[in-house]
């Protein structure tokens, strides 16, 4: 039997803490995935459902976006990627007796993991203006409520469509061909709040938003750097094909602020060695650089590549690739002044590494031929987290290592078809030949103008210029920087309207007038006019594969995305000329469409009915051929940048707990980190807890700074003593975004600097009981 969902919120008074664990999974990790799905699940549905996550006849998992293998094991999946397929297929139901139970109010004042865990949403909710319940509503009547606001609006830019990376790829290319008839390119997404700073440094250096790299490169690979990321948690998957890579030869080193367990040694719960042996180490190197380092770090490394080439017992091009250079790269003398006169004596305040780490890694790299480098939030949320991959990416050309098999950049993406969002065409900034294509195909003409990403969105709502917020997922308010400005610009809405599978944070943080619309989820049949559809998604290296659910709906009152966004546009364009009834009834005519405006998506139906799917073209990797605006790869020479921390103050990071997928809390623990029954922790160095006068146990506030005077207050949280970098700290999110300000973003792609917030911790009492 499954369990029933905490009717008391679980609080928080002191956390149980003990050393962090240096191996991941393992026996630990099969049990605990276990307990949570028989838990939401139940026993028999467990097996069931679980068995199908990631398989060819199966569907996709709805956490992480890391790819499936050519060859399936029986458990494809990951104790995280259990924990979100027990999460969507729970048997827990929010009914409307329950929302008549729980006014605004009191469910304001609830933890995300408590509204989390009531269950799945069953039916369309409406809450009116001046009301204090949501009541439900007919799905006919949800629609009209919306398109009254809609059409009520001085213009189309007054409305916001955000847009989750759960989205299928169906229901993303729907979703902005809605927005862009009813005429706005406002269509921010979580790719805004992530990867954009990839994006952005891939698209001027090589041409192309995305990964070069295939999974079987990483089998080829001679040297794989994991930079900020943590693989162990937040793509437990990955840690697999590491560790096939590390037995074909790969040396891996790790380039982070905190020891991860997940990179120092990995139990493999699928092979009898990983569950009763001591696993695999997995990491040769570890560097534990200073927040923001990265690119003075790569700055380092092809410093001194350029000068081992230039050493007068260096054949010429024994250590850079001229060939490749000369034939494919533009910018190299530009660069390489930029980088001969970097000061090492800059690096160390930068990276906080001896010089005899770095020269460590120097001579790995010097001995392999194939170089993957793989990063994720460590290196895209800071200030100048795009200098910094345009630096990644410069190493990689210094010697060639994109478009060749076993090398290139790997940015390894969150939620499951974030991507794949992207690709459809969820994006603020559309290219003119992706509306021209739209155009041709459907006879009308889309806005040019650009629109609003997440942060811009936010202020456009604190400032009165948007009055309806539309959300095809997530969570937004509990996803978004600088928490109690997005909340009140939220407030400011005249509706706020939610696609949602459970309920969470933004749902109680509503406009004057808020709507929460249920949808189905991935694990669930979807039944329409033409019979059973499926979906697909795009995972992070660019591969097209089909996603078929095969449970019975939580409610027979939910309807799928494509059905959503196609009795929505029929709402607001009732005069349209797309074949919007047509789109609910038959996902192959999305697809036919798809087929048409997407490049690469050519006999989509009859490719992505093979099983695995396929892969899309990508220039770089096929072809060594660069889509930039010089037709090369372009080299950068930006200025060295990293963070400059007063004295007496700290440098945080907010990240993500082993309990957790992006908001979604699946539990209080952190296993991996020796944090147990609490999320309000701080981890920092003893000797930095030391300056400020707190030992290990006692609590305090986090104080950011931002550089305008102002400051943000996070309370009550129990100091850790961890290994950090000296001046370090690290501590988990949704609770510490109130501490990044809207304004402290990355350069060029607007994304949330999260990962270099500014603190001072000043002593408090022990709380008595903050909820969670």
């Amino acid at each position: 039997m499954a369990g029933k969902a905490p009717a008391g919120d679980p609080v928080q008074d002191a956390p149980e803490v003990s050393a962090p664990q240096h191996a991941a999974a393992g026996l630990p990790a099969v049990g605990h995935s276990l307990r949570i799905a028989q838990q939401q699940m139940g026993v028999r549905r467990t097996a069931l459902t679980l068995l199908k996550v990631n398989q060819k006849d199966g569907f996709d998992c709805p956490g992480c976006a890391w790819p499936e293998p050519g060859h399936r094991h029986t458990a494809e999946f990951c104790e995280n990627g259990a924990k979100a397929v027990a999460e969507e297929a729970t048997l827990r139901r929010v009914t409307p007796e329950f929302f008549a139970g729980h006014s605004v109010a009191d469910l304001s004042g609830r933890s995300g993991y408590w509204l989390g865990q009531q269950g799945r949403l069953t039916q369309p909710m409406y809450l009116p203006e001046g009301a204090d319940h949501y009541e439900p509503v007919p799905w006919e009547r949800a629609f009209e409520i919306v398109a009254d606001e809609l059409t009520a609006l001085s213009g189309p830019d007054e409305a916001v469509f955000y847009t989750s990376g759960r989205t299928s790829n169906e229901a993303a290319f729907l979703y902005q061909l809605f927005a862009r008839e009813f005429g706005t390119n406002n269509l921010p997404d979580c790719s805004n709040m992530c990867h954009e700073s990839s994006g952005s440094a891939l698209v001027d250096t090589i041409g192309i938003g995305k990964g070069s790299v295939l999974l079987e490169d990483l089998y080829r690979a001679d040297l794989i750097i994991v930079a900020g990321q943590n693989p162990g948690t937040n793509h437990p998957r990955m840690l697999s094909a590491l560790e096939k890579a590390k037995a074909a030869g790969a040396r891996i080193v790790s380039v982070n602020p905190l020891p991860e367990a997940g990179l120092q040694r990995f139990k493999n719960p699928q092979t009898p060695k990983g569950l009763a042996g001591g696993g695999t180490a997995l990491a040769d190197l570890f560097l534990q650089i200073r927040l923001g380092g990265d690119q003075a770090l790569f700055r380092a490394l092809n410093k001194a590549l350029l000068e081992a080439e230039d050493a007068k017992d260096t054949e010429p091009g024994t250590v850079l690739d001229h060939a490749f250079i000369d034939g494919h790269t533009h910018g190299f003398e530009e660069f390489a002044a930029a980088a001969r006169a970097t000061d090492a004596a800059e690096v160390a305040r930068a990276t906080g590494l001896p010089q005899s780490d770095i020269d460590a890694l120097l001579a790995m790299v010097l001995e392999a031929k194939s170089v993957i480098v793989c990063w994720a939030m460590g290196l895209t949320q800071h200030k100048h987290s795009v200098p910094t991959i345009k630096e990644v990416v410069n190493f990689l050309l210094l010697r060639g290592n994109i478009g060749r098999p076993g090398a290139g950049v790997c940015p390894v993406r969150g939620h499951s078809n974030v991507q794949g969002d992207r690709t459809m065409g969820i994006y603020e900034k559309p290219a003119p030949a992706f509306l021209d294509a739209l155009e041709k195909e459907f006879g009308f003409a889309p806005p040019r103008e650009h629109g609003l990403d997440t942060v811009d969105s936010i202020r456009a709502l604190r400032d009165g210029r948007a009055k309806v917020f539309f959300a095809m997922g997530g969570n937004f308010v509990a996803a978004s920087p600088d928490t109690d400005v997005t909340e009140a610009a939220m407030r400011r809405a005249r509706l706020t309207v939610h696609v949602s599978t459970k309920l969470n944070r933004s749902h109680v943080v509503t406009g004057a007038r808020a709507l929460i619309l249920p949808t189905l989820g991935r694990t669930e049949k979807d039944l329409q006019a033409a019979g059973e559809q499926f979906v697909t998604v795009e995972d992070s290296m660019g591969m097209v594969h089909a996603s078929r659910g095969g449970l019975r709906p939580a409610s027979p009152l939910l309807l799928s995305e494509p059905a959503i966004i196609s009795r929505l546009a029929r709402a607001v364009l009732p005069h349209s000329g797309v074949d919007w009834q047509g789109f609910e009834a038959d996902y192959d005519r999305i697809r036919d469409h798809i087929s048409r405006v997407i490049p690469g998506f050519d006999d989509f139906n009859t490719k992505v009915r093979r099983p695995g799917g396929f892969t899309l073209p990508n220039a770089p990797r096929d072809s060594r051929s660069f889509p930039t605006a010089t037709g090369r790869a372009n080299f950068s020479a930006d200025a060295l940048e990293y963070p400059h921390v007063p004295e007496g103050r700290l440098l945080l990071q907010t990240l993500r707990s082993h309990d957790q997928y992006n908001t979604t809390i699946y539990g209080l623990d952190d296993r991996y980190r020796g944090i147990k029954n609490g999320r309000r922790v701080v981890l920092v160095h003893p000797e930095d807890a030391a300056a400020h006068g707190l030992a290990d146990g006692d609590y305090a506030d986090l104080v950011g700074e931002w550089t305008d005077g102002s400051e943000r207050r996070a309370e009550g949280f129990r100091v850790v003593h961890y290994p950090t970098p000296r001046g370090c700290a690290a501590a988990y999110y949704p609770e510490t975004n109130v501490l990044v300000p809207l304004d402290h973003t990355a350069d060029t792609s607007n994304t949330p600097a999260s990962k270099s917030v500014v603190i001072r911790l000043e002593a408090t009492t022990t709380p008595p009981g903050a909820p969670q």
